[in-house]
């Protein structure tokens, strides 16, 4: 795939697709498509006919009007939350209701099918919350990742000072070199002269190290 081919998909198709998703993500989506699909089945089963063999049954019941209208208004709630997000609560809360409703008057909720989508949907649409804005995450993220790098730099540049202090100054690294040394072991660059242990004792070394004649 060329890369014309690559930025025409993307200024076609990925513009719509991520123009979609954006749209998506503003509004409780699942909950209206949910709440949708839910009245189509209470609106439709009541009103059709099933047949076994030479017996028809007929699906309609006295309260046939009844299903209609929840079907209708779980359709428009579905709606309203899509195109009406900040009435979510209310149109979650009619989407329940209309739901157990279905139980009595629409067969059991069309054979439990509408009574759980609707059910499942109003849920939804009432938990449902929208998100901060991402710019605003966003600068709450770079504001982390400058105050660590600055951490980091002061503590290079600290580390730095001490490095230079030390090449300025070798007798304050010798200092703290026999500072640290661990007790019970003599500085042996500065001992005092000790006498051989040759068996006349004629030899002994200098503060140097050298042997010299007694």
């Amino acid at each position: 795939m060329s890369a014309d081919t690559r930025q025409r998909l993307t200024s076609g198709f990925g513009q719509k697709r991520s123009s979609f998703r954006d749209w998506r993500g503003q509004r409780p989506f699942w909950g209206g498509m949910l709440t949708l699909l839910a009245g189509i089945p209470i609106m439709y089963i009541p009103y059709q006919n099933l047949t076994l063999g030479s017996l028809t049954i007929r699906m309609s019941t006295t309260a046939g009007a009844g299903s209609l209208i929840i079907g209708v208004l779980l359709v428009v709630l579905g709606l309203t939350m899509w195109f009406q997000p900040q009435s979510r609560v209310f149109a979650g809360i009619a989407a329940i209701l209309l739901s157990l409703v279905s139980l009595v008057v629409s067969n059991i909720g069309a054979f439990l099918i509408g009574f759980l989508l609707g059910l499942i949907g109003g849920a939804l649409g009432v938990s449902w919350a929208p998100g901060g804005p991402v710019a605003r995450r966003a600068e709450r993220v770079d504001g982390a990742t400058d105050t660590t790098g600055a951490a980091g730099t002061a503590g290079s540049a600290g580390a730095a000072g001490v490095a230079d202090r030390a090449a300025d100054d070798p007798a304050d690294a010798e200092t703290g070199t026999r500072a640290g040394a661990p007790h019970g072991r003599p500085d042996t660059a500065l001992s005092p002269a000790a006498p051989g242990d040759g068996a006349d004792g004629a030899h002994d070394k200098d503060g140097n190290g050298r042997h010299r004649a007694g």
